[in-house]
C-alpha cells in the first residue's frame, strides 16, 4: 500500500480490514480520532507500538510524556512536524 492509497482510505467510516495496529493507529490519528487511536497502542509493549505512542503525546502537545514513549521505543525525539512523523511512521509500519 502507498502513502496515497492510504489516505485515500481516510474517506471512508472505519480502516481497511487487515491494517497493522501501527497503521490503524495513524489511520484514526489522521481522521482526528486521537483517543482510538491511543486506545489502540496504550496498553502494548512492544517497540513499535510505543513509537506510535510517543507521536500521539506528542500530537496531545506532552512533550514530557512523548519522550518518555521515545526512550520505551529505544527511538530519539522527532525533530520535523507532526505531518513529517506521520508519515515517517507510515513508511516505518507499511509492510508489518
Amino acid at each position: 500500500m502507498t502513502i496515497e492509497e492510504f489516505k485515500q482510505d481516510l474517506g471512508n467510516p472505519k480502516p481497511s480490514p487487515g491494517l497493522s495496529v501501527y497503521l490503524e493507529a495513524l489511520w484514526w490519528d489522521a481522521k482526528g480520532d486521537w483517543q482510538q487511536a491511543h486506545d489502540l497502542v496504550d496498553q502494548n509493549t512492544d517497540k513499535g507500538s510505543a513509537h506510535i505512542h510517543a507521536y500521539l503525546h506528542r500530537v496531545e502537545g506532552d512533550l514530557w510524556n512523548a519522550r518518555y514513549w521515545y526512550n520505551r521505543a529505544e527511538e530519539s525525539v522527532f525533530e520535523g512536524s507532526l505531518e513529517e512523523e506521520w508519515e515517517s511512521l507510515f513508511h516505518k509500519f507499511k509492510n508489518k
